[in-house]
């Protein structure tokens, strides 16, 4: 296993790219104002997910692909969500939320039917990693939709996500790829704190 690991590091860094760079730098930056809660999260993060839309296709990672396609429609959408007011109190933007029971279980559905849809997809190509590849992009792609919604459990399908990812992408001798997933795994957990924290401030503020 560690043999597995190590040589999947050495060939990935030997078979590293300018562009690959490209896209870790940008995808690192976009989860850094995640955290702080900016807007600048989706300009930086189209960038990456372009820049990874390629790379996917080159690496036969299809489902990683169409997540990366579906990160742009979704970033497009969690622009304008981000950018809009509070109808109540036009001085803020949408605040941080978390799920209730009901929109818990419907993220999970949402999720084990995006894995479904994915298999039955890769399973249609040349992919070696049919399921393992289908269950990083569905709980990704969960993921994007809830950080879209400014849900505080968009950290928690990341978390999820990044530690399924590092393995992945070392199989796939992307090593500065699965170094920005083990930097993505830190950060989402210190988002998830940070998260948790705006949230338990504007509810106490919104209670007095």
């Amino acid at each position: 296993m560690i043999e597995f690991f190590v040589q999947g590091i050495q060939n990935g860094i030997q078979n590293m790219t300018w562009l690959e760079v490209v896209g870790v730098v940008f995808g690192i930056t976009s989860v850094f104002f995640s955290i702080r809660k900016s807007i600048w999260v989706y300009p930086t993060g189209i960038i990456s997910v372009v820049v990874y839309i390629y790379i996917c296709y080159k690496y036969k990672l299809y489902a990683d692909m169409g997540i990366n396609t579906y990160y742009f429609v979704m970033s497009i959408y969690g622009w304008y969500v981000w950018s809009r007011r509070d109808p109540n109190d036009p001085a803020h933007h949408t605040p941080v939320t978390i799920n209730s029971t009901r929109e818990n279980i419907i993220s999970i559905l949402m999720t084990g039917l995006f894995w479904v849809a994915i298999v039955m997809v890769l399973s249609l190509t040349d992919s070696d990693v049919v399921y393992y590849d289908a269950f990083t992009s569905s709980v990704a792609m969960t993921g994007m939709y809830l950080m879209a919604k400014k849900k505080v459990e968009n950290w928690i399908a990341w978390i999820i996500t990044d530690l399924a990812s590092v393995p992945l992408y070392i199989h796939k001798e992307l090593a500065f790829t699965a170094f920005q997933y083990f930097v993505f795994l830190i950060m989402a957990v210190v988002g998830l704190i940070e998260w948790i924290k705006t949230y338990r401030r504007e509810h106490n503020y919104e209670l007095q």
